[in-house]
């Protein structure tokens, strides 16, 4: 299976504090990739890095046939990497004076040029997918926090990119909200689309993930089939994290 992103060694510090130690990671066309680990562990701040919203210290990035050191990225290099991936962040990040449909269509029309025509008819495509249609011309006040996010979602997977970044998504979600963002994203998993994934949700980790990455203290620990980490971890790191969460699975089959 041929890699979309391929990440090789990244750094990061902020000041003193050594976040990323050289991480690498592999993400192969279709797979859903989920990152795990504590808090500080730098889940989010590799995403970030990726898309070039935290400058890395070190490391190298393979995203198509574009390879670069991260310290030595130019402005042309970050656009393509921008153009090829998409982000869900945790709060959202809508514009709250624009509609559903038209915080889709942003993207599209200034960043990818697409005509606005064109772009209102992909994002109401999309506000239907995630089920919300009947939403599009109201203002992200008007939206729960998990319809935001559903927006935010429609948001870049109508960019058509080649991999979603997504960070934490439900993290910021009431409890009775995480589900349905947690649907769409299955029903984005089934559509083969490529996704990195940072969450605390560990039944989606389990259902859906090809990958499971759990990291640690800027490094990654363990890495394998969902199965492998969560049920036979080879790290005793590992195992202390899982054991803290209380993950609690039927494990027969």
């Amino acid at each position: 299976m041929k890699s979309v992103i391929q990440i090789k060694g990244v750094r990061k510090s902020f000041g003193k504090n050594e976040v990323l130690k050289g991480v690498s990671l592999d993400v192969k066309t279709g797979e859903v990739v989920v990152i795990l680990g504590p808090s500080g562990s730098g889940k989010t701040t590799l995403l970030r890095c990726v898309n070039f919203l935290e400058n890395a210290d070190d490391g190298e990035l393979t995203i198509g046939e574009l390879s670069v050191r991260f310290r030595y990225a130019g402005k042309k290099d970050i656009l393509t990497v921008r153009r090829r991936t998409a982000m869900v962040f945790q709060n959202y990040n809508l514009f709250s004076n624009k509609t559903a449909a038209e915080n889709v269509m942003e993207g599209l029309v200034t960043a990818r040029k697409v005509p606005a025509a064109e772009a209102r008819e992909r994002a109401e495509r999309e506000l239907a997918k995630v089920g919300l249609g009947g939403k599009r011309d109201a203002y992200p006040s008007q939206l729960s926090g998990g319809q935001q996010q559903r927006v935010a979602i429609a948001r870049a997977v109508a960019l058509n990119p080649e991999v979603i970044l997504f960070d934490e998504p439900t993290s910021a979600l009431d409890p009775e909200l995480v589900g349905e963002v947690l649907a769409v994203m299955r029903a984005v998993a089934r559509e083969g689309i490529t996704m990195v994934v940072v969450t605390h949700e560990m039944s989606f980790a389990h259902d859906i993930a090809n990958h499971v990455v759990f990291m640690d203290d800027g490094l990654v620990v363990e890495e394998g089939a969902p199965k492998e980490i969560f049920f036979h971890p080879k790290e005793e790191r590992t195992k202390q994290f899982l054991d803290r969460i209380q993950l609690k699975y039927d494990y027969s089959i």
